[in-house]
This record gives C-alpha cells, structure tokens and sequence, in this order.
C-alpha cells in the first residue's frame, strides 16, 4: 500500500523490450535505500516489484497487461517517474489509499497558472468517473490529490508549488498521458451496496 505521497523524482535510465513484458531500470537514491529484492516501489502510481539494486537503480518487470493499461509503456530513457516506496504500518498515511493498481489513463486537458498554485484539469474515462466526487481522493501518476472540481469529461485539481517541483505533475503539458487510480473505499461501497440491492430485489 501507498499514500500518494512521492518521496523523488527518479529516471528511467534503461527501458527492455521482452516477448510478453518489459524490464525497467530506474535511478532513485532516496528509494533504493535499504530496498532490497522482493520490496515494492510505486512508479508514476504503478506498483511494481523490485528485481534487483544495484547503486541507486533498481530494476522491475512490468507484464503486458500493465504496459497496455498505464502509461509505462509510452516511457523512454531519460523520464522522469514519481516514485514511493510502501508504506510501513506505524508511518503516517500522509495522502490516502493507494494501492497502485492504476484503474485507467487519463490526459492533461489544460492548466491554468495562477500567482501561488496552478488548477490543472485532467479528462476521466466514462467507466471510473463515478468513482470520483468534488473534495475526494485521486491519485494522479502516483499522487495523491484532492479533486477541487468536476466536469463532464474530466475533473481539476490545484497544484501547490512543492507538487508542482517535486513530483512530474509540474511537468506534464496538455495532451500527455497519466495513470488514474481512484479511491478503493469508493469501488468496496458500490460492491456491498449492488449486492444488498440484488439480495433485496430478489
């Protein structure tokens, strides 16, 4: 699990084609400390396994079905990824639950600069949008942020300037790709409620 909290901005230094998967290096001096084989790190919000430490990079096998799902795949030598380790259980949860399993792709609609923050608006894919509500959770390439508004293709969010420096939001321009998770509290709900409503009707 993550809180949506990036701890660095890493580089994808190598980027390996397989049949059915792809291995990636990544440089990050923060997050390889004392990471060893087997250990998780989110990168841009995918939660991916480490295979190997070597320095400060780490390698990690993505399979197809996540090169297809997220924007990994579109990655290439010299990337800047948002990158967080899992949390530890007596660490404070300091975004929301995240769990890294990337729900859908969205794209940077548009950002509009203002004198201390900037509102950034992403589109939503139609089949995650009910998940999302003004004033709740998102993670957005692995961050965790608050929606300040909805719109019928997408939602906003503003980006104070530490998130706008330290995590790849502050480099994204309109048209580029980013993983979008929403908040698992919200997909648990709407399971147990289909449920009591079927178990009613019948």
């Amino acid at each position: 699990m993550f809180t949506g909290i990036v701890e660095e901005l890493g580089e994808l230094t190598e980027l390996r084609a397989l049949d059915d998967a792809a291995r990636l290096s990544i440089r990050g001096k923060t997050v390889t400390e004392g990471t060893r084989h087997g250990d998780s790190i989110a990168v841009n919000g995918v939660c991916l396994t480490v295979v190997d430490v070597d320095g400060d990079v780490f390698t990690a096998d993505v399979m197809k079905e996540t090169l297809d799902r997220t924007t990994l795949g579109s990655l290439v030598p010299g990337a800047r990824v948002n990158l967080e380790r899992a949390v530890r259980a007596d660490q404070r949860l300091g975004g929301h639950i995240v769990q890294g399993h990337v729900d859908g792709t969205g794209t940077v609609a548009a950002r509009e600069p203002a004198e201390h923050w900037e509102t950034v608006r992403f589109t939503l894919p139609p089949g995650i949008a009910r998940y999302v509500v003004e004033k709740g959770s998102i993670a957005v390439d692995g961050v965790s942020l608050t929606v300040a508004a909805l719109h019928d293709d997408g939602f906003s969010v503003g980006l104070i300037p530490t998130t706008l420096s330290l995590t790849t939001l502050g480099l994204r321009r309109p048209g580029d790709p980013v993983n979008l998770e929403v908040d698992v509290i919200a997909k648990y709900v709407e399971r147990l409620t289909e449920a009591h409503r079927s178990g009613a009707a019948s």
